[in-house]
């Protein structure tokens, strides 16, 4: 079986599309069969958290839930980790700190049992949030800064399941194109991935799918036709490609390909 992974731009558990991103994650781990892994290591109050998706992912019919909580390396490492993992059909990732799950998780056991289950096809894995930034490898970590210049952005190596692209979230609602775009132009071997709240895409074969209320946004540098990164002052970035996709839609990795689903342009707009 192929990676199957779903991830998720945040603020799923108060939007109207989270209900069913959520139930999507508990049916493809297998419903009533599912044993599903809760890890809120990027969160503060993991215990909060754990308690929060517990309740949410047994309400949508998820036959077992449980937490797993790694708070330090330590603990990462820890033996008894891998069995833990072993019989979970899916594994979930909160909202937080994204710094904190590679510091914590990078490397270790943990890290090494979770990459070997996603390849092997066997769980889904979801992340929100933090949850959702740390699936690529080269992950954003933050940047506000306004317009599109190295100061806009500050990226860091991710757990990278999904390797080739660079992954935002919380995207239109913070305003965050500038950061993607200065991403980029860093980084233009890799996709970028804009996912707006309460919106998810589900990646597996090479592809994704949009679900969700919003939208995903692609930053595509391939067929850039110059690009110029200066220490300070405005980046330069020509001929590369934005796509902006709504539910339904899907978009192939590796050839770069979107496909729009029929009738989404007129529900929802062909841009914004």
């Amino acid at each position: 079986m192929a990676a199957r992974l779903l991830i998720i731009g945040g603020a799923e558990r108060h939007g109207t599309g989270g209900t069913a991103i959520l139930r999507r994650f508990v049916e493809m781990a297998g419903g009533p069969a599912a044993d599903i892994v809760i890890i809120a290591t990027a969160s503060g109050e993991p215990d909060v958290l754990e308690a929060e998706y517990a309740q949410l992912f047994t309400g949508l019919g998820a036959g077992k839930v449980r937490g797993l909580r790694i708070a330090s390396r330590a603990e990462a490492n820890e033996p008894a980790v891998v069995p833990a993992l072993a019989t979970a059909t899916g594994v979930f990732f909160t909202g937080g700190d994204q710094t904190r799950l590679t510091t914590v998780l990078g490397g270790t056991l943990t890290d090494s049992a979770l990459q070997r289950l996603v390849q092997g096809g066997s769980i889904v894995l979801g992340g929100t949030s933090a949850g959702a930034a740390m699936m690529s490898g080269t992950m954003i970590l933050g940047g506000a800064a306004p317009g599109v210049t190295r100061a806009a952005v500050r990226t860091g190596p991710g757990l990278e399941f999904l390797p080739g692209v660079v992954i935002d979230m919380h995207f239109a609602e913070r305003g965050r194109l500038n950061r993607l775009l200065t991403a980029i132009a860093l980084y233009p071997h890799e996709l970028g991935l804009g996912i707006d709240e309460d919106t998810a895409i589900l990646a597996a074969d090479d592809r994704f799918e949009v679900i969700g209320s919003g939208a995903v946004t692609v930053v595509d540098a391939g067929g850039a036709t110059d690009i110029r990164v200066p220490a300070q002052g405005p980046i330069a970035l020509t001929g590369a490609r934005i796509h902006v996709l709504p539910a339904g839609s899907t978009f192939e990795l590796s050839s770069r390909r979107p496909s729009i689903a029929d009738g989404a342009a007129g529900e929802r707009g062909a841009a914004r």
